[in-house]
């Protein structure tokens, strides 16, 4: 780092001392030496002599005094200046390191005041960030993953079918199907959630009744939750709840969570709605049974591309996108989202500004 504010904080000292010296210099010249020229002659000893020996004497004494001072004082300061500063060239070393990709030095926090508090903000910045390039690295991991596989299919059963080697099958085609609209459900995930990070530019709010919304998603998943047998109660308090949102959106963050209570929820298990009123919030919550999420990631679940599951292919995990879309998607009403997960149930929340 440039030493520029290192000098400059040196130099502020400088004009507060040479003003002490000049204060001290002007009031011996003016006081301390009549007031010794008073006691000269009430002693009856000649002052002129004396007066300027004192002068001379003081002046000469308090120019080693101050230069003293001045050495001693920059000094200090310097070594205490350039200790506060530490952090701040460490913060320059390490930012340059960062741009290049390195995440792993931290700034070292010696002191608690407001350098010591960008320290510890800088730190939790450069965390933030690793983990972002982190899971950017898998992002890119899973998205050539997701595409390798369906891409893979096609090209072989393509060229099988070029080759003569499979027969043109009814079955044949409709596995060609299943993987392309893999691959459509892929692209409209990334699309969902390219349009959820500027949902907020196009909200269109309106009031919603909580039980007429909750009634088109039951009819949305009834014949999927029929299949598995799995039992879904809805708990409305008060039944005339009603929020003012964005329609549309509201009920894609709402179908991705019923969606993932769906995909996690074994055979006969049970998957409850609950809505309430928190504070001057509406709450949400979707809760199912199931193997829940392991307590260390429970705080990444609405990353982007974060699947709990590493081994889970996208037909049983699904691309780790959903639930950051509803993150998106709330975030943009001025809500929040919030999960736990204990003693095999798992409840995400989200809430909502009345």
């Amino acid at each position: 780092m440039k030493q520029h504010l290192l000098w400059k904080l040196l130099i502020n000292i400088v004009p507060i001392i040479g003003v002490t010296i000049l204060v001290i210099w002007l009031a011996i010249d003016k006081l301390a030496a009549t007031y010794f020229m008073r006691l000269m002659e009430n002693y009856a000893i000649t002052p002129v002599d004396s007066h300027q020996m004192f002068i001379e004497s003081v002046h000469r004494y308090l120019i080693w005094a101050a230069l003293a001072a001045l050495v001693l004082a920059l000094l200090l300061n310097y070594l205490m200046t350039k200790r506060v500063l530490r952090p701040l060239s460490q913060m320059t070393s390490i930012s340059r390191e960062l741009a290049a990709g390195n995440f792993t030095n931290r700034v070292e926090v010696v002191s608690e005041d407001e350098v010591g508090q960008l320290g510890l903000a800088f730190n939790s910045m450069a965390d933030s960030l690793a983990r972002l390039e982190l899971l950017r690295k898998s992002m890119v991991s899973d998205l050539a993953h997701e595409l390798r596989t369906p891409l893979t299919n096609l090209r072989g059963y393509l060229e099988g079918l070029s080759d003569e080697v499979v027969p043109p099958s009814p079955q044949t085609f409709k596995m060609l199907e299943n993987e392309i609209l893999r691959l459509v459900h892929l692209v409209d995930d990334l699309q969902q959630l390219t349009k959820a990070d500027s949902a907020q530019a196009f909200l269109r709010r309106q009031k919603l009744s909580l039980a007429v919304l909750i009634d088109q998603l039951q009819a949305l998943f009834d014949q999927r939750f029929a299949a598995k047998k799995i039992h879904l109660q809805v708990h409305i308090e008060p039944a005339d709840l009603s929020i003012n949102a964005d329609l549309d959106k509201l009920l894609q963050a709402l179908r991705n969570l019923l969606e993932n209570a769906w995909r996690y929820t074994p055979a006969k298990g049970q998957v409850r709605i609950d809505c309430c009123q928190v504070d001057k919030m509406v709450e949400i919550a979707v809760s199912n049974t199931g193997d829940g999420i392991d307590a260390e990631d429970l705080p990444y679940i609405f990353e982007r591309f974060f699947r709990a599951d590493r081994s889970r292919s996208r037909t049983q995990g699904g691309a780790g996108i959903g639930l950051s879309i509803v993150k998106q998607l709330i975030e943009a009403h001025g809500g929040q989202v919030g999960a736990a997960s204990h003693d095999g149930l798992t409840r995400i929340w989200l809430r909502l500004p009345l």
